[in-house]
């Protein structure tokens, strides 16, 4: 992983990385389900699914959401702000989830910086557009605009 400086990372603002595809199986949704308490058929009956419009068992839509630092682990070329000594999740201003992910299916993440400032000494603020998409699919199962803030 290549480190960048401050100045460097402000530089990147607009640009896109994406990462890697990663399979979404049965066994996480069933894992996200018991985490979560929501075992609602369409994430964990896939005979009851079959009979739904999406024809299998689907993904959580906040396990969409949370796959985000898997998927940003899955980046190849993703550079690190030097003198991380953490990060933490801010909160997101939207988040939509566009199309269901059928258990098996394979996802990316696409990532792309849209703000980057100081917010005071040492501390940033980062916001991404996150977009998670569905290999084979047009429209894209998730799309947020997340915020990060990282300490230095």
């Amino acid at each position: 992983m290549t480190t960048i400086t401050v100045e460097e990372m402000k530089g990147r603002v607009g640009q896109e990385t994406v990462s890697e595809w990663v399979e979404v199986t049965q066994a996480m949704i069933d894992k996200f389900a018991d985490a979560t308490g929501d075992h609602q058929f369409i994430h964990i009956d896939p005979e009851a699914a079959k009979m739904t419009p999406f024809g299998g068992t689907i993904a959580h839509g906040f396990l969409t959401l949370s796959l985000m630092p898997l998927l940003s682990s899955k980046v190849a070329d993703a550079p690190r702000l030097e003198g991380v000594k953490m990060g933490v999740n801010y909160g997101g201003n939207k988040v939509r989830f566009l199309t269901p992910v059928r258990s098996g299916s394979k996802v990316r993440g696409r990532f792309k910086l849209i703000e980057f400032d100081e917010k005071r000494p040492g501390q940033f603020q980062q916001t991404n557009e996150f977009t998670v998409e569905i290999e084979g699919q047009d429209k894209p199962a998730m799309i947020a605009e997340w915020i990060n803030q990282i300490f230095v």
